[in-house]
């Protein structure tokens, strides 16, 4: 159900921060850019959010001096979401309606049209509050707008982009115009911008356990890695090494490399590392390997002679 979702939780915030009749203004402009009939015929707003349903009336009330200028019909779905279409009857409203804002049927979104810019995230959030939804980060990180008009789309994505640096991708699906964005910083500034500001906040906790939990995986992977490496190393040295012991003994090598060799079968699980500190006197990583070396040469020397 909407009222569980994180998209529900971002449109409930940002509801409840607008707190002017200027911010209130820029957010019903929004609204009405994505009316599903906007012209002096016809105001038709369809949406499944309460809240949003009383923000549309209690706002275009406001400005109209008329608390019944609203008309409401409810249609409950077959998965029990209950559809509002909100409609504005009389036509002398609607020319003042859009009149008030500037706007037409382009609904394009030009310089003369928008508001001022310390009130254009108001008209975003509006956009959104209209047309928008966000997946729960927990689950994906996809934030979409479908928008009624592919103008609309291109003039609010190429708004993003210039003023805020959000980068919005388009697609057109089943013959709607879709703006949508996948990357989580995107996002963060996107419910930042909107005032979502604890939800932003809430997205950007997900992220960082996600990629702490990425971090730590990677680094059990690659010790596993390392682990699987020492093991087959280790493997191949004590071959070598029995091979050498069996036919020419243990004795008979260097001390240096005696005592390497010994600490091999004693010591199957170490690393190099750990084999080079257990030496007197200890020595380094790279002064083990190339002692193990040296008996992988004896034990190749001895296989050679088997074969002839």
């Amino acid at each position: 159900m909407e009222e569980m979702s994180f998209s529900y939780r971002v449109k409930t915030e940002i509801i409840e921060k607008i707190n002017s009749s200027q911010k209130a203004d820029a957010c019903l402009m929004g609204l009405l850019c994505c009316c599903n009939e906007l012209s002096d015929r016809e105001i038709l707003f369809l949406t499944e959010n309460a809240l949003v349903k009383d923000f549309f009336i209690r706002n275009v009330g406001r400005i109209l001096q008329d608390e019944d200028t609203v008309d409401v019909c409810e249609a409950e779905r077959k998965n029990g979401v209950v559809l509002y279409s909100l409609t504005i009857p009389d036509k002398a409203q609607r020319i003042y309606l859009l009149d008030y804002f500037g706007m037409d049927e382009s609904r394009r979104l030009t310089e003369d049209f928008l508001p001022k810019d310390k009130f254009f995230p108001q008209l975003a959030a509006g956009i959104f509050l209209a047309c928008g939804s966000v997946n729960d980060p927990n689950k994906k990180y996809h934030m979409e707008f479908v928008m009624p008009t592919l103008d609309l789309c291109n003039d609010f994505g190429l708004l993003l982009i210039e003023r805020y640096g959000i980068l919005p991708k388009h697609v057109e699906r089943k013959g709607a115009q879709i703006m949508y964005i996948k990357e989580s910083e995107n996002i963060i500034d996107m419910l930042t911008l909107m005032s979502a500001t604890m939800c932003s906040l809430e997205l950007m906790n997900v992220k960082m356990e996600k990629d702490m939990r990425n971090k730590i995986n990677r680094a059990m992977n690659c010790d596993n890695a390392n682990i699987d490496k020492t093991l087959k190393a280790s493997e191949r040295q004590i071959e070598d090494i029995e091979l050498i012991e069996k036919k020419l003994g243990l004795s008979s090598l260097p001390d240096q490399l005696r005592e390497i060799a010994e600490l091999r079968l004693e010591n199957p699980d170490y690393n190099l590392k750990q084999l080079g500190a257990e030496m007197v006197p200890p020595i380094s990583r790279s002064g083990a390997n190339h002692r193990l070396q040296k008996l992988a040469e004896i034990a190749d020397g001895l296989r050679k002679k088997k074969t002839t």
